[in-house]
C-alpha cells in the first residue's frame, strides 16, 4: 500500500508537468474552452484567500469588500499599479460606508465585536490610501495583509453554524465542524495550518484527531522532493495507515470534495469519476503549501494517516487546469511558515503537532 501511496502522487504529478511544460497547460478533455483561455494569474493562489472564499457566508457588500482588498496583490505584481489600487480602496471605502449592511450578516452576539473590526478597517483602509500615494510597494503589502486579517474576523463571524449534515455512514470517524488551527514543530522550524471542517469535516476531523493523540510527534518527512511534495504520517512498523486501538482495524477515510455551489462534500468519488471536469473544488491545489490527504492509487477510500503538502508554484498548478483539483481531498492550507517547507529534506522529523485554535470544533465519534 505504501508503494501505491507514492505512486499515486508521482503519477499524477509527472503528468501534470508534462501537460504544463509541453503542452502549456492545455486543458482539452478536462475544461471547457473558455475556462481554458484563462491566464493562470486568475486562479486564487494565497491559502489564506482560498480559506476565505471557502467560508459558508452569503453577505454581498463583506464579499465586495474582500475581493477590492485580495485585487490589490494583484496589482502590485502586475508593474504596481497605483491607479487600480486606488480604485480598489475606493470600492473598500465605499462598503464600509455602510456598515449596516455588513452588519445585517452578523447575529447579534457578535455584533458589538464586529462593529470594532469594521472601524478598525475604515482607519486601515485610509491609512493604506495614504501609504499607496507614497507607492511604497512593502508597506502596501503589510497594510493589506492586516486589513484581510480583520475581514477574515468579520467573515468568521458571521458563520452561526455548520452548514449540513455529514453522511450517517462516516458518523464512526472524528469530524470537525468549523476551522481548527494546528502549529507543526519540525526539525527546520515551524509550519501554522488552518485547516478547513466547512469544506473537509471527516479529512480534516481524521488530522486534528491524530494531532490531539501525538500520532504525528517524532514521525519522519518519508518523501521530500523539490517543487513536489513532503509526505508523512507513516508510523513506525509495518502499518501504513492509523490503527485504532479500539478496534484493532485500519482507518480509513473517504475522499471528500466540496464543489464551488454545491451545499456538501462528495463522497467516496472522485470529480473525474463523477464525469465532473470542468467543476473547481472549493479547496483547489492552487496554493503553495495545500494540505492533503495521501491515499493508494487504486483505494479511492484507503487514506488514514498519511498527508502531504502540495509544493508546486502556483504558476504550475492553475485552479482547474491541474490533474490533482479533485482527486485529492485538500483540508487546509500552510498559513505561516512556508519558507521551511522549503528546507525540509527525507529524515526530517516532526517534533510535534497541536491544535492552538479550534479544539471545540471537534466532534468524536457517536461510538466513541
Amino acid at each position: 500500500m505504501l508503494n501505491l501511496l507514492k505512486s499515486s502522487l508521482k503519477n499524477s504529478l509527472i503528468t501534470l508537468l508534462l501537460v504544463a511544460v509541453f503542452i502549456g497547460i492545455s486543458t482539452t478533455g478536462w475544461t471547457s474552452s473558455s475556462i481554458a483561455a484563462l491566464p493562470a494569474g486568475n486562479a486564487i493562489t494565497d491559502g489564506k484567500a482560498l480559506l476565505r472564499y471557502a467560508l459558508p457566508i452569503e453577505n454581498e457588500p463583506v464579499r465586495k469588500l474582500q475581493k477590492s482588498l485580495e485585487d490589490i496583490a494583484t496589482q502590485l505584481r502586475a508593474n504596481r499599479r497605483w491607479r487600480a489600487i486606488k480604485n480598489d480602496l475606493k470600492t473598500a471605502s465605499r462598503v464600509l460606508s455602510k456598515p449596516e449592511k455588513i452588519l445585517a450578516s452578523v447575529p447579534q452576539e457578535n455584533q458589538q465585536q464586529a462593529s470594532v473590526w469594521i472601524n478598525e478597517l475604515q482607519t486601515g483602509v485610509e491609512k493604506l490610501q495614504e501609504v499607496a500615494k507614497t507607492k511604497d510597494k512593502d508597506d502596501t503589502w503589510i497594510e493589506r495583509a492586516k486589513l484581510l486579517d480583520l475581514v477574515s474576523k468579520l467573515e468568521e463571524s458571521m458563520v452561526t453554524a455548520f452548514p449540513y449534515e455529514v453522511p450517517a455512514e462516516y458518523s464512526n470517524l472524528p469530524q470537525l465542524k468549523g476551522r481548527a488551527t494546528v502549529e507543526v514543530k519540525t526539525t527546520k522550524g515551524d509550519v501554522e495550518v488552518v485547516l478547513d471542517g466547512y469544506s473537509a469535516p471527516v479529512t480534516a476531523g481524521n488530522f486534528v484527531d491524530l494531532v490531539q493523540r501525538g500520532f504525528y510527534d517524532g514521525l519522519e518527512f518519508l518523501r521530500a522532493e523539490d517543487f513536489y511534495v513532503l509526505q508523512a504520517g507513516d508510523p513506525p512498523g509495518k502499518d501504513v495507515g492509523f490503527i485504532d486501538p479500539k478496534t484493532g482495524e485500519y482507518r480509513a477515510i473517504p475522499m471528500e470534495v466540496l464543489v464551488e455551489g454545491d451545499k456538501e462534500p462528495m463522497y467516496g468519488i472522485t470529480l473525474e469519476e463523477a464525469g465532473l471536469y470542468t467543476e473547481m473544488p472549493v479547496l483547489p491545489f492552487s496554493a503553495y503549501g495545500a494540505v492533503a490527504m495521501a491515499r493508494p492509487e487504486t483505494e479511492v477510500n484507503g487514506g488514514s494517516s498519511q498527508f502531504f503538502f502540495f509544493l508546486f508554484e502556483p504558476e504550475l498548478t492553475p485552479a482547474g487546469r491541474n490533474l490533482l483539483d479533485g482527486r485529492y481531498s485538500v483540508f487546509g492550507y500552510v498559513t505561516e511558515g512556508k519558507e521551511i517547507l522549503e528546507k525540509i529534506k527525507q529524515g526530517d522529523k516532526i517534533e510535534s503537532a497541536k491544535v492552538t485554535q479550534g479544539i471545540e470544533n471537534l466532534v468524536e465519534p457517536s461510538n466513541a
